[in-house]
């Protein structure tokens, strides 16, 4: 099936996808808070068992900085559902909890949650697809790019890259000052002040209550690990090889939600401890629907999922070869089938 068939057929599917979605977007406050509890005390007992293993025998904080790697990112899921005000049912709650929530993941909460929800909003329009999103070019841009330009975007795109130094470099920068323009930057500079100065009281709180050189040895690594599976979810959950990606005039919200965002489909304890992200084209679909309500809007309306890029995670390992968007295929591709592209259309003129 072409493109064109499917996307009239996805339209015509699931045109009714706002009543499918509905009954699981209400907050449930036990189940929130339940969440709260087996997400944050395995956390500060492990982050203290870390820092025991680092003080005195630093291979055994090995395995445990990978496991709180990963409940670091459940609370991050849970300070993401707090941004879209669906981990509970009181608004003030859920500001709370995201705000806190923010001190552990190092990542500004009303800042951060405005960005994200433009996001949602515009995902998959190319003209700002570098937003809530990891930047990429598209075939046409990278081929009228100098040759510096395209030297540049081959080093970002190099694993160690995208995927390690990117990571530091935005808790560093974007997540420090606002290098967006929505056209409320005073507003916006505000609003990341007041986030970054709770992360910065409880920091100096905490580093001068165990010690500086400790602290930092376990909070940096954690959030450092924390911003890898971080950005590696964004990765698969967006440029996955059929995905979709459009210039706004010809851009449809459901076919964003659908197509652009994949199922990345793991074992239960990994979508447990990612906060079933993994359901992310439900999640774009509806991104009022708590966390702890994906998997059974999944289980429950199977329809949502038809049509949706399935990816487990073996096959996902393979993605990191996806470098550029080919508009003409609608299609990630690599750099070594750009090379043959280039060539036939060498070929061709």
């Amino acid at each position: 099936m072409n493109n064109k068939a499917l996307n009239k057929e996805i339209k015509e599917k699931l045109g009714n996808w706002k009543a499918l979605v509905k009954q699981y977007q209400v907050p449930d406050n036990k189940k929130a808070a339940f969440q709260l509890a087996s997400t944050f005390l395995p956390f500060i007992g492990l982050w203290i068992l870390t820092y025991f293993a680092v003080k005195y025998m630093w291979v055994l904080s090995i395995p445990l900085f990978i496991i709180n790697a990963f409940f670091m990112v459940k609370i991050f899921i849970i300070q993401h559902d707090c941004g879209h005000q669906s981990f509970f049912k009181s608004r003030k709650l859920n500001n709370v909890i995201g705000t806190i929530c923010s001190v552990f993941s190092f990542i500004p909460y009303k800042y951060w949650s405005k960005v994200h929800n433009f996001h949602h909003g515009h995902t998959g329009q190319l003209e700002v697809r570098d937003i809530g999103d990891i930047p990429i070019m598209t075939l046409n841009e990278y081929i009228k790019e100098s040759w510096f330009g395209k030297l540049k975007y081959r080093l970002f795109r190099l694993p160690i890259v995208t995927f390690v130094i990117s990571p530091i470099y935005y808790f560093l920068v974007p997540c420090r000052y606002p290098t967006i323009d929505f056209n409320k930057w005073g507003k916006y500079m505000k609003m990341i002040i007041k986030d970054n100065f709770w992360i910065a009281l409880s920091y100096l709180v905490v580093g001068t209550l165990v010690g500086w050189p400790m602290f930092l040895a376990v909070q940096v690594t954690l959030v450092i690990l924390f911003g890898v599976v971080a950005f590696w979810f964004f990765y698969v959950q967006h440029q996955h090889e059929f995905s979709y990606k459009q210039w706004k005039h010809n851009w449809d919200f459901l076919l964003s939600a659908v197509r652009g965002s994949s199922y990345y489909k793991l074992p239960k304890v990994f979508h447990w401890l990612t906060g079933n992200i993994g359901y992310h084209h439900i999640h774009h679909l509806s991104s009022i629907i708590p966390n702890y309500n994906l998997p059974k809007c999944f289980k429950e309306q199977p329809i949502l999922s038809k049509y949706v890029t399935q990816i487990q995670f073996w096959q996902s390992l393979k993605m990191i070869n996806y470098k550029l968007w080919d508009e003409e295929q609608e299609k990630m591709i690599s750099f070594s089938e750009y090379r043959k592209i280039k060539h036939l259309r060498l070929a061709r003129a």
